[in-house]
């Protein structure tokens, strides 16, 4: 019988282990920001990690993960154009949640949706603002997130939003009528108003819908993102994306 050669079987072994190493998903540094319901810090802050984070897009991308067998760290930091820019521009980085818009396909690979996002235009609740096109809002002063898809759709459609770097600012801004209307997602616009002790405000006006999802740089794994997909498939069949929804909504 033949046999192979001590050094040849170990070279062989430490090839197959570099092998099964070089496929083996990577480990995904993940990022968020503070977008309640979707991903939030416990304490409310600028910066958290890993299981002080909660919210729905956050308990979702943890089970996906989980399920695909992919590796990763999760933080949550300040402000979206940063964490956007890192995830661009580093190999096995990726950031949720984000619009999945057309000028923005290419820049990714995505997985999801992980939720919906109504754009909306909300006013006071004691405001006479009656609009039927977005056209219409033109006249107002309008309150937006900077970085933000909607904000980015508005400017780009020249409604110049006045910008906020952090959304929950725009709550503030329009109860002390410092603008009209303010431009945000729904549900997040409602949560974050009720956080901020707001209710009453009224949806005058949707102009748009997106759906959210996990972006991912480019370099990632084809193999991986496929698993993710399908973990993600698998939870919305199984009802687990329902049941953590109900936790938040």
């Amino acid at each position: 019988m033949f046999r192979t050669p001590t050094f040849v079987l170990a070279a062989a072994l430490l090839f197959g282990g570099v092998l099964a190493h070089a496929q083996a998903p990577a480990k995904i540094d993940l990022l968020t920001e503070n977008f309640p319901p979707y991903n939030m810090a416990l304490d409310g802050k600028n910066f958290a990690r890993d299981e002080d984070i909660s919210g729905i897009a956050a308990d979702i991308v943890r089970e996906m993960f989980k399920r695909a067998g992919v590796d990763y760290t999760l933080t949550l930091r300040f402000p979206w154009e940063r964490i956007y820019g890192m995830a661009l521009e580093r190999p096995d980085y990726g950031v949720f949640v984000t619009a999945r818009l057309p000028e923005r396909e290419a820049l990714f690979k995505w997985v999801g949706p992980i939720g919906p996002d109504d754009w909306v235009l909300l006013a006071r609740g004691d405001s006479p603002i009656r609009l039927t096109s977005l056209e219409q809002a033109r006249q107002y002063s309008i309150g937006a997130y900077k970085g933000d898809a909607i904000a980015e759709h508005l400017d780009g459609q020249g409604m110049q939003p006045v910008l906020a770097l952090r959304d929950q600012e725009n709550v503030k801004k329009l109860i002390d009528g410092r603008i009209d209307l303010w431009a945000t997602g729904d549900p997040a616009g409602r949560y974050l108003a009720r956080q901020e002790g707001v209710s009453g405000l009224k949806r005058v006006l949707r102009f748009d819908s997106a759906e959210l999802y996990l972006a991912l740089n480019r370099q990632v794994a084809d193999e991986t993102v496929q698993k993710l997909q399908q973990a993600l498939e698998q939870m919305r069949a199984d009802g687990t994306v329902e049941t953590i929804n109900a936790r938040y909504l």
